[in-house]
């Protein structure tokens, strides 16, 4: 009788502790993409016309939501993924890994709500306006330092984490801003050059979905007087990298996906570096 006792006391023990603690489990969330601001050109034309125009809605988004344990405020990383969608090391391994190093996560997921399954051969929602809308859910969240929070996004999602801080761009309409930005093999534009922010880049030298040397091109451009953009290049590498799912590699539309477990921890040091760098206090 007493070691039934016993145990039952140690399960209620382990059931309040476990409840307690948001960092055990993703919390998934619901939120809006930021919406598309109407211009005041656009505001007085309606006016003159006799209209009045109504703030377009965002879309409905879900997310999974992560923190490190304690009160905060914490600095906070959202992830975009790429265009197949919500992948393991997307959703599970990449927050696990930021909130061991003291950071809260807001994962998006772009698909869901829009009933998409990929969009690795059709056109991309534009996802920056999704990268913003989460970042208007953690300014919400007494436990995230807002002024503290990076942009990270995976192939099409590290393009849109590109877009998402280059100069004159969508950026500039928002409330809240991204502190840094890091992007896993995106497709770079050689058109653009400063950033808003400062910008790590991440690829491989066999990556022919997104090759690296436009990536070389836009840092090229860049002026004296912009956030630094650095661009690190694995030898011998190849789209998705740091996923260990894909560690027997494979061929999807004619490009390979491959894990390369060394340049996979070269470039998390080099993202830990990088994120202990920008969002310090």
């Amino acid at each position: 009788m007493k070691t039934v006792r016993l145990f039952l006391c140690l399960a209620a023990f382990l059931a309040v502790t476990l409840a307690g603690n948001p960092a055990d489990a993703d919390e998934v969330v619901h939120f809006e993409s930021a919406p598309v601001k109407l211009s005041a050109f656009r505001i007085s034309k309606a006016r003159e016309q006799g209209e009045i125009l109504s703030q377009p809605p965002g879309t409905p988004l879900l997310g999974y939501l992560s923190r490190p344990q304690g009160d905060g405020p914490f600095p906070a990383v959202v992830l975009l993924h790429g265009c197949e969608g919500m992948r393991l090391s997307v959703k599970d391994l990449w927050p696990q890994r930021l909130v061991r190093w003291g950071y809260a996560v807001l994962v998006v997921d772009s698909f869901t709500t829009r009933n998409i399954r990929d969009t690795c051969q059709s056109p991309l929602p534009d996802r920056v306006f999704d990268a913003y809308g989460a970042l208007n859910f953690l300014s919400k969240q007494s436990f995230v330092d807002i002024g503290r929070v990076a942009l990270m996004g995976f192939s099409a999602g590290g393009t849109a984490t590109l877009a998402g801080t280059k100069i004159e761009g969508n950026e500039q309409l928002m409330d809240h801003k991204f502190r840094a930005a890091v992007a896993y093999y995106p497709v770079c534009a050689t058109s653009e050059g400063d950033a808003t922010v400062p910008i790590l880049i991440l690829t491989g030298d066999r990556d022919n979905w997104s090759p690296a040397e436009p990536c070389r091109k836009r840092l090229a451009r860049l002026s004296d007087n912009g956030p630094p953009i650095e661009l690190n290049i694995y030898k011998g590498t190849y789209h998705d990298f740091d996923a260990p799912e894909f560690k027997m590699g494979r061929r999807v539309l004619g490009h390979i996906e491959k894990y390369n477990p060394d340049a996979a921890e070269k470039s998390i040091r080099s993202v830990r570096i990088f994120l202990r760098k920008y969002l310090s206090n």
